[in-house]
């Protein structure tokens, strides 16, 4: 019979790391005695990054002394009970062995099993080994989360009793396996969503990959020249500019394109259902744009991109935008001509900077509510009477679209059909760091003289330093970024590649689609462009 070897505890503290700080609860030491488990955690645990861990569906990390021994041949090194972040160390209980959905008492307690670890960086850290995220899963040795069915006390030398066995017998291994390695089986997503006690994020992982959007392919790699063909002048400060060139293909209603002159690369929304970009002269490349470009001149122009498109469906449509946020709006509405959906149309900008009017007038959307900012902003007030039914598009600077966001919630919409589109930099995705400041991107100290990089959205190129991966030449320039596992297996670095190729070293257990590099462990083989 299985059997509790250890039990595991740590309040999270903060750590020094790559000259960061970490707030983590990572660090478990073995403690003797019978300790409550309540529904949260264990009495004396906690964790630090409550986004990425803890909460009732992962308030107790589980982890086996076989999978101990085994990375102690592997890795040629000893290890302590708790190491590996875990709360209960067993005999038995392989990932192989355990489903999801299983139920086990131990002691007084009663737990259920919900998802493999997390692929975090905070293992790599805790063990002096970058790469253990990827080897966890490589191995197929993750350990396991419980959720706390009774609470009740338990102690070291506690037997394991299995008193459930969870639905379609999904094994923790699968589970992993299924959602980091390539071959995805659609019938074994389809049993993995069909396991109630799965945790919700999960759930969704799986129900993305049942239902994958269009398929992300790119019209023609790198730049090419397009030709301008006119130019309008929309707004004091929006100018739009047509360009043309052979075979184009038809671009999705939201996507942008990403254009390259003298002074720097710069990302522009499409406006309309032809190869039309409307730029709002705020830096170099626009004022560019602005004073020197003429009708006849070519433009340096990547392929369409952009995953905020309008989607199919019959249901009403909400385009909701602030200030130059219009243009990929107004590229939606385009697309809605001639279509049977309801279309409310919601814009605020300054009185004076109020382009579009008359072809949005023309375009004749079936509701229409301007407001002028000079008369205070936009409010939730003004959304009363939008259908909860509808589809909405929201662009704008980040603050308007997350009050916008809360408003549409609050008034019933469905938060998966909220769709919304950031200009610039993202926001940055890096658990457990703690004491960051916001710095404007910048070159980094020292400065490389290898292949340079351009981070399209942060307006920065700079030169590689040795064969460092992007991702490092990125927090050295403070350019925002995205990672979880930094060793490619979580895929939230993913980075769309304007131009360039990489490589990437180590190679990730499931390669991101082309055109694609995870900069966590991506380099340049080129000078790159990156949308980042």
């Amino acid at each position: 019979m299985a059997r509790l070897l250890s039990l595991n505890v740590g309040l999270p503290k903060d750590v020094s790391w790559h000259d960061k700080t970490v707030h983590t609860g990572i660090f478990k030491q073995p403690v003797t005695g019978p300790r409550m488990v309540r529904r949260l955690n264990i009495d004396g645990d906690g964790q630090g990054d409550l986004g990425g861990h803890g909460g009732e569906n992962r308030a107790v990390l589980v982890y086996q002394r076989e999978s101990y021994e085994h990375w102690q041949t592997e890795l040629d090194r000893e290890f302590e009970y708790g190491q590996f972040g875990e709360n209960f160390t067993v005999e038995g209980l392989a990932d192989t062995e355990v489903h999801i959905g299983d139920r086990f008492r131990i002691g007084e307690a009663e737990f259920e099993v919900t998802q493999p670890r997390v692929t975090c960086y905070r293992v790599g850290m805790r063990l002096g080994e970058p790469r253990m995220p990827s080897l966890l899963v490589a191995h197929g040795r993750p350990g396991f989360y419980l959720r706390v069915i009774t609470e009740g006390e338990v102690q070291a030398g506690d037997e394991i009793e299995r008193t459930r066995v969870g639905r379609h017998r999904m094994s923790v291994a699968a589970i992993d396996a299924l959602l980091y390695l390539p071959g995805k089986d659609p019938e074994s997503l389809r049993k993995a969503v069909d396991i109630p006690e799965l945790s919700p994020g999960w759930q969704g992982s799986f129900r993305e990959l049942l239902a994958p959007g269009p398929e992300k392919t790119t019209a023609w790699q790198g730049f090419r020249p397009l030709t301008v063909t006119e130019i309008v002048p929309e707004s004091p400060t929006v100018t739009s500019f047509h360009l043309a060139g052979d075979d184009l293909p038809r671009p999705l209603p939201g996507q942008y394109l990403t254009v390259r002159v003298n002074s720097g690369v710069r990302s522009y929304s499409l406006s309309s259902d032809s190869y039309r970009i409307s730029v709002k002269r705020d830096g170099e490349v626009s004022t560019y744009l602005h004073t020197q470009l003429k009708v006849g001149d070519t433009l340096d122009v990547a392929a369409p991109r952009g995953d905020f498109v309008l989607q199919p469906g019959d249901e009403p449509v909400i385009l909701l935008s602030a200030g130059v946020g219009v243009t990929p709006v107004l590229a939606m509405l385009h697309a809605l001509q001639g279509n049977d959906r309801e279309v409310w149309w919601l814009h605020t900008t300054r009185s004076a900077d109020h382009a579009f009017a008359a072809e949005v007038r023309q375009l004749n959307p079936g509701h229409q509510l301007v407001h002028h900012s000079d008369h205070g902003r936009l409010t939730r007030e003004h959304l009363n009477g939008l259908p909860a039914t509808a589809s909405a598009y929201l662009c704008g600077p980040s603050a308007f679209m997350a009050d916008m966001r809360a408003a549409l919630i609050d008034l019933g919409l469905d938060p998966a059909r909220i769709h919304s589109e950031l200009f610039g930099a993202r926001s940055s995705i890096n658990p457990g760091l703690i004491g960051t400041e916001t710095v404007a991107p910048h070159q980094p100290t020292p400065e490389g003289n290898g292949p340079k990089i351009t981070f399209a959205r942060s307006g920065l190129t700079a030169a590689t330093r040795g064969d460092e991966p992007i991702l490092e030449l990125a927090e050295a320039c403070d350019v925002p970024t995205r990672w979880s596992c930094r060793t490619g297996v979580c895929h939230t670095c993913v980075t769309p590649i304007v131009s360039g190729t990489v490589r990437h070293d180590p190679e990730p257990l499931e390669p991101p689609a082309p055109g694609h590099a995870l900069v966590c462990c991506a380099r340049p083989e080129t000078d790159l462009v990156l949308d980042l």
